[in-house]
C-alpha cells in the first residue's frame, strides 16, 4: 500500500485517464473493537463500485471487465493489519494503486476521467512529512516521517552501506581511537555520496530533513556537503542500524517541541489578521475565500469535520447521505488553498476556539 505522496506522484494521479478511472473511498480504523467492521465495508464499497460499472452504459464490456479485474486485484492487495484512519483505491484500465491515509475519508465511490485525490492531498498536508537521515561509517538510512510514526524509506537509492568496511570497534574503543573512523578518506567520500543522492531527493521532494548521528560523524557531515546547511542536526549515534521505534523515540521531544512552536505561531497570525480585517472564520467563509484565491494561511483543527450541501449562494449544514451532501468539505479546501499558493497548517483540537475549527488569513 501507497503511504508517501511526492509532487511527481500526484501529478501522474491527476493525469486524465481513460473512462472510467474508478476511485473508492472508505474509512479504517486502527484499533479494536472499531476495525471488526473494515473488512466487511470494504467488500461493501468494491462492490458498489463494480455495480455502477455495470450500470454505466458509457463503460463496454472489454473495458468493465479490465476495470473490474484491477478493483479485485487492488483488494487483494490490501493488509487491513496495517491500515490508519482511511483507504483509497484507484483503478482504471491496465492499472491500479492502493494508497493508506492517516486522515479518515468519507466512504465513496467516484467514476470519472480522473482519480479523485483531495483527500490524499489533505492527509499529506495533515501529516507533516520530514525525512530523517540517519549517518554512520558504513551505513546511511533514510526515514520517511509523519505524524505518529517514522519508517525506513528506500527512495533514493537509500539505505547506502559500505561494503567493505573493516571496523574492529572493541580495538578502536580500548585504544581510544574511535573518532579516526570519521577522519579516513574512505568515510568522508561516502557521506559525500550520501549527501549528493539526498540533495537529489529534497529537490524531487522537499521536505524538513533530521540528521541523526554521533558527533564526530556529524561533523563530518557538516564538512564533506551542502545538504547539513538546510537540515536540523540530531546528536543521537546508532540509529542508521536500528528500528523505526528508536528513531521516532529519539525525534520525539524535537517534533513536539517544534509543533508546539508552529502552532503559537498560527495563534498569533490569526490574531494579527483580526487586528487589520484580513481574518475568515467558518466554513462558508473559508470556502468563498479560498475559491476566489484570497487565502495565504489556512488553520485547520486535527479531527475537524463537517456535511455540508451549496444552496447557491452559500454553505448550510447538511446531514451525510443528504442529497447534494459534501462530506469531505475540509479536504476541498485544503486542497484548493494548496492549489492557491496558500500556507496550510493543522493545529491540535481546540486551538481555533470558537472559530468551528476553521479559519484562515486573507492576502487582502
Amino acid at each position: 500500500m501507497e503511504h508517501a505522496l511526492s509532487p511527481s506522484t500526484l501529478a501522474e494521479l491527476r493525469r486524465p485517464r481513460p473512462y472510467p478511472a474508478v476511485s473508492v473511498l472508505t474509512p479504517t480504523h486502527r484499533r479494536e473493537p472499531d476495525n471488526a467492521q473494515d473488512s466487511v465495508r470494504l467488500r461493501n464499497v468494491v462492490a458498489e463500485a463494480k455495480k455502477q460499472l455495470e450500470a454505466d452504459p458509457a463503460v463496454t464490456r472489454e473495458r468493465r471487465s479490465d476495470v473490474i479485474r484491477e478493483l479485485d486485484r487492488a483488494l487483494a492487495e490490501v493488509d487491513l493489519t496495517y491500515t490508519e484512519d482511511g483507504l483509497v483505491i484507484f483503478a482504471a484500465p491496465g492499472e491500479h494503486q492502493v494508497w493508506s491515509l492517516a486522515r479518515s475519508v468519507p466512504e465513496r465511490v467516484v467514476l470519472s476521467d480522473t482519480f479523485l485525490t483531495r483527500n490524499l492531498v489533505s492527509a499529506h498536508a495533515a501529516e507533516r512529512a520530514f525525512w530523517v537521515l540517519s549517518i554512520s561509517a558504513d551505513r546511511v538510512t533514510l526515514w520517511n516521517g509523519g505524524l505518529d510514526r517514522v519508517t525506513e524509506s528506500r527512495y533514493g537509492g537509500f539505505p547506502l552501506v559500505r561494503r567493505q568496511v573493516n571496523f574492529d570497534a572493541e580495538r578502536l574503543q580500548r585504544i581510544g581511537d574511535m573518532p579516526s573512523t570519521f577522519r579516513d578518506e574512505d568515510t568522508k567520500h561516502f557521506l559525500r555520496d550520501a549527501d549528493t543522492a539526498m540533495a537529489a531527493l529534497l529537490r524531487e521532494e522537499p521536505r524538513q530533513l533530521y540528521v541523526t548521528g554521533e558527533q564526530a560523524a556529524l561533523s563530518l557531515w557538516e564538512e564533506v556537503g551542502d545538504v547539513a546547511r538546510h537540515s536540523i542536526p540530531v546528536r543521537h549515534g546508532g540509529l542508521a542500524h536500528a528500528g523505526p521505534d528508536a528513531v521516532w523515540q529519539a525525534l520525539r521531544p524535537l517534533l513536539e517541541a517544534e509543533s508546539r512552536r508552529s502552532t503559537a505561531s498560527v495563534a498569533r497570525e490569526l490574531a494579527s489578521a483580526r487586528g487589520h480585517k484580513t481574518f475568515a472564520a467558518g466554513v462558508d467563509e473559508v470556502w468563498q475565500s479560498a475559491r476566489e484565491g484570497r487565502l495565504r494561511l489556512l488553520a485547520v483543527e486535527e479531527n475537524y469535520r463537517t456535511t455540508v450541501r451549496d444552496d447557491g449562494d452559500h454553505l448550510v449544514p447538511a446531514v451525510t447521505g443528504d442529497l447534494d451532501s459534501r462530506e469531505d468539505i475540509v479536504d476541498e479546501i485544503v486542497e484548493q488553498c494548496l492549489e492557491t499558493g496558500a500556507e496550510v497548517r493543522f493545529v491540535p483540537d481546540g486551538t481555533l476556539g470558537d472559530q468551528d475549527g476553521i479559519a484562515g488569513v486573507l492576502r487582502y
